[in-house]
């Protein structure tokens, strides 16, 4: 798998796993849920995501 495909693929868990915390635990996790939205929406713009840069440094391939 690409580095693109691992973010799209841990932003989405991210996404579900703090809905359901906020269903189960306490609805403050929705606020994690924004942040991982809000983080997307600046990657779009700057081309830059924290994630990419941890993912490269595991060594996931570019393409």
């Amino acid at each position: 798998m690409t580095i693109h495909r691992y973010l799209r693929l841990i932003a989405g868990f991210f996404i579900l796993l703090s809905l359901l915390l906020a269903f189960v635990h306490s609805p403050h996790w929705l606020w994690f849920t924004a942040f991982v939205g809000l983080n997307l929406l600046q990657s779009a713009f700057t081309d830059w995501c924290p994630m990419m840069t941890i993912l490269r440094s595991l060594g996931v391939r570019e393409n």
